[in-house]
């Protein structure tokens, strides 16, 4: 099973770039997709329906913001949307998942710490309730696949330059510990790292064009412990840009 991921920046500004196109050739089971920045009703448009997929998208109720998408070959049993945070601050990002007989596949756009003064603590919030959402839901029985914008990196390896990003939003020691958490405490896997070691792996660049200034590696697909043993090959698409992020690419030794 192939699922492929990317923050598009803007899913029709990332259409006009050849994504689809990309997407049609890269035979992918699943298609997660981040930051749509457009209504649902404004994706009616057969390119985003692409052949041999259901389409399924959760936009942020505001235009030319967020939003998330998961395209799927197979039918799920259920869709998801929202975590259903009581605090109601996971709508502050956006989350879709879908579920099949064993695995749940989810969509995850986390929030963005910026300048307003207040949406670190939000973020923090995001996480926090995330945490424990993580926590709960390891005891069901099915696996999970989360794939997305976490909006964080996690090691020196994952920023180029680290020394110059410890105090910047994303790279926060706070944040790099809750990652330590999330990998160690609640059991989950970065399916990246487990088959990719390499130092100058990155997916993000906050200049907003890839290559310009420092690269992060902020989109993960974070599975399961119990599917650590079934990943079989990560990369990191390079060879053409859609958005500031590169598309990450995961094959699963999976049927759904």
């Amino acid at each position: 099973m192939r699922i492929v991921s990317l923050c598009v920046d803007g899913i029709q500004q990332a259409a006009e770039r050849g994504l689809y196109q990309w997407l049609d050739g890269q035979d992918a089971d699943i298609i997660c997709l981040q930051d749509l920045r457009a209504l649902e009703y404004e994706l009616d448009h057969k390119q985003f329906h692409p052949d041999g997929y259901f389409a399924y998208f959760f936009d942020s109720g505001v235009e030319n913001t967020g939003g998330v998408a998961i395209y799927t070959r197979r039918q799920p049993k259920a869709l998801i949307h929202g975590l259903g945070f009581a605090s109601g601050v996971d709508m502050e990002g956006r989350y879709l998942q879908v579920d099949f007989e064993r695995i749940s596949v989810g969509s995850l756009l986390a929030p963005r710490a910026s300048d307003d003064p207040q949406s670190q603590p939000k973020k923090d919030k995001f996480f926090d309730d995330l945490q424990a959402h993580l926590n709960k839901i390891s005891r069901k029985r099915r696996d999970f696949i989360f794939c997305g914008d976490w909006a964080m990196a996690h090691r020196d390896l994952d920023v180029q330059n680290p020394d110059s990003h410890h105090q910047a939003p994303g790279f926060l020691a706070h944040e790099r510990q809750w990652m330590d958490q999330l990998f160690n405490q609640l059991e989950y896997t970065d399916a990246f790292r487990q088959v990719n070691r390499d130092p100058d792996e990155h997916t993000w660049w906050p200049s907003g064009e890839i290559g310009r200034g420092d690269g992060w590696r902020v989109d993960h697909q974070v599975v399961s412990n119990a599917l650590s043993s079934r990943i079989e090959y990560g990369a990191a698409y390079k060879t053409k840009a859609f958005s500031s992020h590169l598309p990450l690419i995961l094959d699963y030794d999976l049927e759904l």
